[in-house]
């Protein structure tokens, strides 16, 4: 009790004479909530890397297309409308301050779209010749190391690998014409430069990308990702946490982008191409062929795909790229005025058959077969105040699955949202992925009704409710079963201070002990944080409690601070400390800590323990970069940490990552 109160009066202290730098744009993750903060680190790992990419490649809004402005999850239909509207009657912008004359547009968004575009004038150039693309294109090289100063169980010698993390990332742009780049990436424990690796990294990735070319408006070879209408189809990208969907109002995405990830499961490889046929009509064919890792059955069926892809022991290394996928497809799009419509059609077919176990009886229509085709149509209207769209897809047996949003915005302190969908327990898209609460297109209805209200000028309030009905058999649920998903936040941002308090009841029905009928998990959480901004420096303490009831009961909570120090212009400090706990896993507590570049970190922390953070930026030139972070985490309550080959000895584990950037 005396370690706890010493630590709070520390964080106390650290919060009264610490400080907070720029409104840095990787805020929008935890600040914003644009997806969720219960464990969606997929989805997660996903925005942040598509959100680095344009912080390093930023859009120009004179030029930008709508389905460009579209990737920024943070814009509405409205937004992007009012934008286009403005440029083609006043022409091109020539700052930020520009946007204030978007009605729809405020100065939050208007300070973190700053970050993701810049402004140039609209003028025709001719295709560029290669000599003149070699002599002014821009060169970026980053290699990033992971350095764990401990030892796991297996690093000694089930791993084929050492211990230590790292990447590279090459990319060459020129303009928004033209861009390739190369990512190889090697996790812990995996070999490097040697048997089966003889290549150096386990993962590669390649892509070429150009853009605007007279009727070719982009072009993608190698690997990319691919998302259209509400993702009922197919989506390699991410789905926004259900805040997030209340931010961009609903809006339906239609858009191709490159994979410059190390994530080796999220994406396809092969040709992507949009072609520009009109003002109003434009059609994007893509074709794709990869190999994946699978588990397989005993008769050499797929079992399941898994989604986190390592090679570090033999067995892992047996289902490297055991299966081959080749993606077929299509999506034809028109816009006109304030009008959206869309097809999609996407063939995938499996060289082995996917068998799952149907023995289970919430595994009954889990999809199976070799080939899944599905097609949809995608349909909006956008208004200056009303926005109305969605999608309906189905697959080749017949079912189907629909989403549908409504919103509008009453007055420029007050808009809601109404989402609605359905997705038959029997429609099959293993490319599909979608606003859900069961975690997957299939077996789900629902009804999410949300409101954004500024009561006074300085206060925002924001609230949704989310009520899901799973008419089959789910994980825990052997019945018919429902959720129920709420939440209130309200924030209070007055000059250099920000108060926010965050309060979510989640309640889902589950199996009792003897499986005889159904009883609600209840999971409470709040979030408490302020936070105070300077010039110079800035500070965040943050306060997290959690209740969990389903069987027994558990408790949780974590005290936790975070600041910034610039230093100078070319050098900044971020460190952040927390104490946390809890019971039990169930009462975990996520925290969001700042990392090197493309590299997202929100670890879930249960048990009693705390938590140290420091990071360390330096530019010594326009030309480099230098990242430096360590980070600890220390537990009160156990001798080991993990288990199996990933148990650490010891109740204390400790990270380096070292990062440089290096431009040319």
């Amino acid at each position: 009790m005396r370690f706890t109160s010493t630590l709070v009066m520390l964080m106390l202290l650290l919060y009264a004479g610490n400080v907070r730098a720029q409104d840095d744009w990787d805020d929008v993750l935890d600040s914003e909530s644009l997806v969720d903060d219960d464990g969606g680190t997929d989805d997660q790992e996903s925005l942040f890397e598509i959100l680095s990419d344009f912080i390093e490649n930023p859009i120009d809004i004179n030029n930008a297309t709508p389905e460009e402005l579209e990737q920024l999850p943070f814009l509405t239909a409205q937004d992007i409308e009012g934008i286009s509207e403005y440029i083609y009657r006043y022409g091109p912008m020539k700052s930020v301050g520009e946007l204030s004359m978007i009605e729809s547009i405020d100065a939050r968004k208007r300070n973190l779209l700053s970050h993701f575009i810049f402004f140039a004038n609209p003028q025709k150039q001719p295709i560029p010749s290669l000599s003149t693309i070699l002599h002014y294109g821009h060169h970026k090289l980053m290699a990033t190391m992971k350095v764990p100063f401990y030892k796991r169980k297996g690093d000694d010698g089930t791993y084929l690998g050492d211990a230590l993390r790292h990447n590279l990332r090459y990319n060459f742009n020129y303009g928004d014409k033209v861009r390739i780049g190369l990512v190889g990436a090697k996790a812990a424990g995996e070999p490097f430069f040697k048997s089966p690796n003889s290549m150096g990294y386990d993962f590669y990735s390649f892509y070429a990308r150009i853009q605007r070319l007279g009727i070719l408006d982009d072009l993608i070879v190698g690997r990319y990702r691919v998302r259209f209408g509400a993702g009922l189809v197919i989506n390699n990208d991410f789905t926004m946490g259900k805040i997030g969907q209340l931010t961009a109002a609903g809006k339906l995405q239609n858009h191709v982008g490159v994979h410059s990830s190390t994530n080796s499961s999220r994406y396809l490889q092969g040709v992507v191409t949009t072609l520009r046929l009109s003002n109003t009509l434009s059609f994007t064919p893509f074709v794709s062929y990869r190999y994946f890792d699978a588990t397989l059955n005993n008769d050499g069926s797929i079992s399941s795909i898994p989604k986190s892809v390592y090679h570090r022991t033999e067995t892992e290394l047996k289902k490297k790229n055991n299966t081959s996928e080749t993606t077929l497809g299509g999506h034809l799009s028109w816009r006109y005025r304030h009008f959206r419509a869309g097809a999609t059609f996407v063939n995938t077919t499996l060289d082995r058959s996917l068998q799952p176990s149907q023995t289970i009886v919430y595994r009954r229509y889990y999809p199976s077969g070799r080939s899944f085709t599905n097609a949809s149509i995608d349909y909006a209207y956008v208004g200056a105040r009303l926005m109305l769209g969605g999608e309906t897809a189905i697959d080749k047996n017949g079912a189907l699955a629909t989403l549908n949003t409504l919103s509008y915005r009453f007055s420029e302190r007050l808009s809601t949202m109404i989402l609605q969908r359905f997705y038959s327990k029997k429609y099959q898209s293993i490319q599909a992925q979608s606003f859900s609460e069961g975690g997957g297109v299939q077996n789900e209805s629902g009804i999410y009704a949300g409101v954004t209200w500024k009561p006074l000028r300085r206060v925002t309030v924001t609230a949704y409710t989310d009520l899901a009905y799973f008419p089959w058999p789910k994980y825990q649920a052997s019945l018919t079963s429902h959720a129920w998903d709420n939440l209130v936040m309200i924030e209070y941002a007055s000059g250099k201070w920000k108060y926010n308090v965050r309060y979510r009841l989640k309640l889902r029905e589950r199996d009792n002990a003897d499986k005889s009928e159904l009883v609600f998990s209840n999971d409470h959480r709040l979030r408490c944080f302020v936070e105070y901004k300077q010039t110079k420096w800035s500070d965040r303490l943050v306060c997290d409690f959690a209740y969990h009831y389903y069987k027994v009961r558990s408790r949780g909570w974590m005290l936790s601070n975070q600041f910034n120090i610039s230093l100078m212009k070319w050098a900044k400090i971020n460190a952040s400390v927390g104490y946390f706990h809890t019971d039990d896993y169930n009462t975990r507590i996520y925290c969001y800590e700042k990392s090197v570049l493309y590299s997202f970190n929100i670890p879930a922390y249960y048990g009693e323990g705390i938590r140290y953070s420091l990071l360390l930026q330096a530019s010594p030139s326009k030309s480099l970069s230098l990242y430096a972070r360590l980070s600890t985490t220390n537990y009160f309550d156990r001798s080991t940490i993990s288990s199996g080959n990933q148990e650490i000895s010891g109740s204390s584990q400790t990270d380096l990552e070292l990062q440089a950037v290096y431009k040319f």
